[in-house]
């Protein structure tokens, strides 16, 4: 496997980047930034990661959220 140091999701699992999410922005806010039912309505990591690996673009979303939260944190 290649080093990649630049890519702030290398080694992490979609597991992993959800919990680090649900425990910054809770799932209220989840669902603010990226509509999807799996945040809106009885909210829970597995639901969200059944749905999230069958739906490429809501996955992107999350990766994209997770980028953002990681540049928040920088600051």
């Amino acid at each position: 496997m290649q080093e990649q140091p630049n890519n702030p999701l290398h080694g992490k699992t979609l597991e992993m980047i959800l919990n680090e999410l649900v425990a910054y922005y809770g799932w209220d806010q989840m669902a603010y930034h990226v509509r999807v039912n799996c945040f809106m309505n009885n909210p829970s990591i597995k639901s969200s990661l059944t749905f999230l690996r069958k739906t490429p673009w809501a996955r992107t979303k999350v990766e994209d959220l997770y980028i953002r939260m990681l540049d928040d944190l920088k600051r």
